[in-house]
């Protein structure tokens, strides 16, 4: 059975936690995930069934990742960020197992790089980011992406690879055209404006 700790964070008795990372208060820990050292978790985030975090990987506040989700270092994610199941973030450019002498690589033979992914966004499930790629504020990954280029704030991407095919809003719903470039949220109301290839709010 999962019972908090005294400082407000539950951990699941499978779940390995590195003493070394940092994980704020009325976060979950779930399952089979796997927190390593300096990684960083905010408050109340909620950490999936066989989740990965690497090392000194930074969540802020109220991220959800989905079981399964990959999160390798050094990613940056920001308040509120949505991992979905077995979405995967990336750190290296040119992969090899080994060297071109044939040698076992080891951390000394590459430069782990990082995703970055603003507040709000969500990565949708099977989703991948290669890194060093970033997912702007409030943007929305749809499932099995293949992001290999930014993302803009409020952007829906989609496809292999991930190409933009409209916006959304905080909520996460499509954005409708109002003309004049001022989107509006079918669920909120709120108002949009696109100049230049971006959305910000109105």
């Amino acid at each position: 059975m999962t019972e908090p700790s005294r400082d407000g964070v539950t951990v699941a008795p499978t779940a390995d936690v590195d003493d070394r990372a940092v994980i704020g208060t009325g976060t979950r820990v779930w399952h089979l995930a796997q927190i390593r050292e300096q990684a960083t978790l905010g408050r109340d985030c909620n950490i999936g069934r066989g989740a990965y975090v690497g090392p000194g990987v930074t969540l802020g506040d109220n991220c959800k990742l989905q079981n399964h989700a990959l999160v390798y270092e050094p990613a940056r994610l920001g308040n509120g960020v949505f991992v979905g199941p077995a979405a995967v973030l990336t750190n290296d450019e040119y992969p090899r197992a080994i060297t071109p002498d044939g040698r076992l690589k080891t951390g000394a033979d590459w430069t782990a790089v990082g995703v970055t992914i603003g507040e709000g966004a969500a990565i949708g499930a099977r989703a991948v980011c290669v890194a060093p790629v970033t997912v702007g504020r409030w943007a929305l990954v749809g499932s099995g992406a293949v992001v290999t280029k930014d993302v803009p704030d409020f952007a829906l991407v989609v496809g292999v690879p991930a190409r933009r095919v409209g916006w959304v809003g905080r909520a996460g719903r499509p954005l409708t055209p109002k003309g004049d470039n001022i989107w509006v949220c079918p669920e909120t109301g709120a108002e949009y404006h696109e100049a230049a290839g971006k959305l910000i709010e109105s």
